[in-house]
């Protein structure tokens, strides 16, 4: 290419990087109840943002952008799910009570609430496709013949899907617990939540391991502890940030307050450790999306760790 020609690779990336922006709230909620996780699915978002990007370059003619990243992190998804050996889909029964998309039934809108209102957890005990065709019409309200090509289904059993989805997921809502578990938190934890309470930046520091990373989901991994170490120079600049151990999913992740008083968190991290060294902090900051559907659970004065640093 003559230098200064612009080249369409570069205009493809631009379209599809501003387009991956708008759509990865969207792409979250998709691939977070596909999952079963809010957290596995922004690892697909992730990952399917990151395939897009290297494929795109391989592609002869620009597809449909929005339906083609859909379709992509779709792909990651299920790519995830038969590895974990999730369960095939039964067999579909013939389409019975399907919808009407131009004349929609009162019920229509009360089945599409309890789909909203639905726990992301609990969307993983739907066999994948009524998930996936659950997902894109009760959640994102999708046409059913996009919904459709997408699954590559007929219209027909799109509504089969949807309709067996639909009677499974009000068996699960009225199975499950209304009162999860509440656990303490773990020492390790604990003490990272004090010292970042204190201001004690030196003291978080010194519980890093030397091949640390840090990964913050729009921005590069960061590796090594001194790297990694500036992340608490970043927070050591901004007032108020109050952090709190919580579970999500089973998983013990620590919930970030912009300020104390607030009533929720703004976003939540979670680490890993190999014995006391912490060896990998995912830090959700820049992706606050994901705590749209997130139901963390507080254990008893968690919320006082550390003391009044202020």
């Amino acid at each position: 290419m003559i230098k200064g020609e612009h080249s369409p690779n570069a205009d493809r990336r631009a379209e599809l990087l501003a387009l991956a922006g708008e759509l990865r709230p969207e792409l979250h909620r998709y691939c977070s109840r596909l999952m079963g996780s809010v957290i596995e699915g922004e690892d697909v978002v992730q990952d399917a943002l990151a395939k897009a990007f290297i494929a795109l370059d391989g592609l002869s003619e620009t597809p449909p952008l929005r339906a083609w990243l859909f379709r992509v992190a779709h792909n990651r998804a299920l790519d995830l799910l038969r590895s974990k050996a999730v369960r095939a889909s039964k067999p579909i029964e013939a389409a019975q009570n399907v919808i009407d998309e131009a004349n929609p039934d009162p019920l229509e809108g009360l089945m599409r609430q309890e789909a909203v209102r639905t726990a992301v957890s609990r969307f993983a005990e739907l066999p994948i496709l009524q998930r996936s065709v659950l997902i894109l019409k009760d959640i994102l309200d999708e046409p059913l013949a996009d919904i459709a090509l997408l699954l590559d289904l007929t219209v027909d059993s799109v509504k089969a899907h949807l309709a067996r989805g639909r009677a499974r997921l009000r068996e699960i809502n009225g199975k499950a617990s209304q009162f999860p578990e509440i656990k303490p938190p773990s020492a390790a934890v604990a003490r990272y939540v004090a010292l970042f309470n204190q201001r004690d930046w030196d003291g978080l520091r010194a519980l890093l391991a030397h091949d640390v990373k840090l990964n913050q989901s729009t921005h590069p991994v960061r590796v090594g502890s001194a790297d990694v170490g500036m992340f608490f120079s970043i927070y050591a600049k901004i007032d108020g940030v109050w952090l709190a151990p919580a579970w999500l999913e089973g998983r013990e992740v620590i919930a970030v307050f912009e300020n104390r008083l607030d009533a929720k968190p703004s976003y939540f991290m979670w680490l890993e450790w190999r014995g006391d060294e912490i060896t990998f902090i995912r830090d959700h900051k820049y992706v606050r999306y994901v705590m749209a559907d997130a139901e963390l659970t507080f254990a008893p004065d968690a919320l006082d760790i550390g003391g009044s640093a202020f």
